[in-house]
């Protein structure tokens, strides 16, 4: 009769040593209710900008975000950042006492027109990261949404603009050697919306029972102008900066070419004086003097303003493509009713 060799039992201990493979996130599911939290919180306040807090678990490759709540206004709060965070604790506490997820995976910001690209968000990134591995930010336009189109977007850092933004490495040379482009700082994270049974069971039975007989004309209306015309001007000021950030690089390689060229004939003239100083027996003086400006570097600029300009550029072109697919859309439509007709 042969024996059976079972595998030996590990422990605890070996159990939680064991380094479990990290699962990338793919999916953001948010509950409807908190979706309609954050798309009340940013309305009411539009066109000014706010901010909450994301609440929920991270399982596997889904981050669930099954709650939220709005953080406090300027108007409303003092500019001391303690106030701010005291407020954060007090709320997540409330919510644990009654049994609410308050786990937080990020926070939430409204936009206006899509112009969310900034230095801001990024460090804000970078301070939810040194508690929370993975967090996202949950961009929402009003603005757009009010067009028929739910704006809607998460977004998280990829991990190699992340170690090169911790490490200054955003200079040419840097990027090179990373290999980092600017479409590699945000990653889009798809966000599928879940409700429960009970709220499909709910808005099953609160529909009406007769048809709406009523036409929603206003859904066919052509007029695009006054979004294309804001898009196309936040375009233009975008080309505007960018044009800025080239003079920057511009003036940098022409300060280093300058530089180069003054320490070459620095060079030239102490060379030409120790020649003459070892014919007369004389001991040579040194080829590189640290007091001239000539051996000073000049530092290079970073390139993240222009990186973040350069995704805010094809933000707005997406946005216009996207108006302007909607407008021929509904040129279609019209032209198919009035043929019936």
């Amino acid at each position: 009769m042969a024996e059976s060799s079972a595998a030996p039992a590990r422990t605890w201990a070996q159990a939680a040593q064991t380094k479990e493979e990290e699962v990338p996130l793919r999916t953001v599911q948010i509950d409807g209710l908190a979706l309609l939290k954050i798309i009340k919180h940013c309305k009411e306040f539009a066109p000014n900008l706010v901010t909450g807090q994301l609440l929920g678990l991270d399982i596997g490759s889904v981050l669930e975000v099954t709650n939220c709540f709005p953080f406090p206004t300027r108007s409303e709060e003092e500019e001391d950042g303690e106030d701010s965070a005291t407020y954060q604790l007090e709320m997540m506490r409330s919510l644990r006492e009654v049994n609410v997820d308050n786990n937080t995976v990020g926070w939430y910001q409204s936009t206006y027109m899509g112009a969310y690209q900034s230095v801001e968000l990024i460090d804000t990134f970078l301070q939810y990261q040194e508690n929370i591995k993975r967090c996202v930010c949950i961009i929402y336009d009003p603005q757009r949404s009010s067009q028929g189109v739910l704006a809607l977007k998460a977004l998280k850092l990829k991990e190699p603009f992340m170690e090169a933004y911790k490490n200054d490495a955003l200079t040419g040379e840097g990027l090179r050697q990373s290999g980092i482009s600017w479409p590699d700082i945000f990653e889009e994270i798809k966000v599928s919306v879940h409700n429960s049974a009970l709220v499909g069971a709910m808005v099953t039975d609160i529909q009406p029972e007769a048809p709406v007989t009523h036409a929603d004309f206003d859904r066919l209306s052509l007029s695009s102008a006054p979004f294309l015309e804001k898009n196309l001007e936040f375009l233009i000021q975008c080309m505007d900066d960018l044009g800025q950030e080239q003079q920057k690089q511009q003036y940098y390689y022409r300060a280093v070419t300058r530089q180069e060229a003054q320490k070459g004939a620095w060079l030239l003239k102490r060379r030409a004086e120790n020649a003459a100083r070892k014919a007369a027996g004389e001991e040579p003086l040194p080829e590189e003097d640290s007091a001239n400006p000539a051996f000073k570097p000049i530092p290079e600029p970073s390139r993240l303003d222009g990186f973040l300009i350069t995704n805010q550029i094809s933000n707005y072109c997406g946005q216009v493509n996207g108006f302007g697919g909607q407008s021929l859309s509904k040129m279609y439509v019209m032209d198919a009713v009035h043929e019936e007709h």
